[in-house]
């Protein structure tokens, strides 16, 4: 799909994973909406990039703030390009502790709001945009890219919310791309192993490496981020990719 003269919207746009596909899009010549809840980090960016990059702060648990991302990314062309790649909580509790307590019911609608209903949100408000827009030759109007884990499939001890979440975004691919298809709007969906992003915080690439590279067959390393961001702008220009989930992991499989 042609990107130039289209815009882009990035929801998690200031992230690891999001911010080395906001580069990508642009340079593929996109305008891009940068959506994030980081506004130090989404303004750098859009500093860094310059002409037609947007810094839009964005909440994917607001109805009205995915709005407002969206309409900011209309403004600047035709919405033909979303992907979703939010980051949010990971609390890696057992369901029932040591003490015999269960994992808190609200903290676990928490994590499912945020990743599964925030994705939702943000894709049907995106191709309910798409699909006013004028076909392509191949008769597409847009694609919509969203992000879940490998532990969407297998997940490890302590991920009971999040592989929920994730699992449910896996789940809800082959649907929304069916739903979708009349109106000419593409979904699929990444499912990454261990990358090396800023949510290490203070941890070294070389900590993170020798903590959690071990179990990586091949290449033997963390993945990065703009692994990811190349995979999706494959996504984004083959039109034949649509309903299904890629896992980007070296082989991984996650173990208890």
């Amino acid at each position: 799909m042609e990107l130039t003269g289209s815009s882009a919207l990035v929801v998690g746009g200031a992230g690891g994973f999001g911010a080395a596909t906001v580069r990508r899009l642009h340079a593929a010549g996109a305008s891009v909406v940068i959506a994030d809840l980081a506004e130090e980090n989404g303004k750098a960016l859009a500093a860094e990039l310059g002409d037609n990059a947007l810094y839009v702060h964005t909440d994917v648990t607001s109805e009205e703030s995915v709005d407002a991302a969206v309409a900011s990314a209309v403004e600047l062309g035709p919405l033909r390009t979303n992907v979703i790649v939010h980051g949010g909580p990971a609390a890696g509790r057992r369901i029932i502790n040591r003490q015999g307590e269960p994992y808190p019911t609200a903290t676990f609608r928490r994590t499912v709001e945020i990743f599964l209903v925030g994705t939702y949100h943000v894709l049907s408000k995106a191709a309910a945009a798409m699909a006013k827009n004028e076909p392509l030759d191949s008769g597409q109007r847009g694609v919509v890219i969203t992000t879940a884990s490998i532990a969407g499939f297998e997940g490890q001890v302590g991920q009971s919310d999040y592989s929920a979440a994730k699992g449910g975004v896996i789940g809800m691919t082959l649907t929304a791309s069916r739903d979708l298809a009349p109106v000419g709007v593409r979904v699929m969906c990444i499912a990454p192993g261990v990358f090396y992003t800023p949510a290490y915080g203070a941890m070294t690439k070389e900590q993170a490496q020798e903590r959690f590279g071990s179990n990586i067959p091949n290449p033997k390393r963390l993945g990065e981020p703009d692994e990811y961001a190349k995979l999706a702008l494959s996504i984004v220009d083959n039109d034949y990719l649509n309903g299904t989930t890629i896992r980007i992991d070296a082989a991984q499989r996650f173990n208890i």
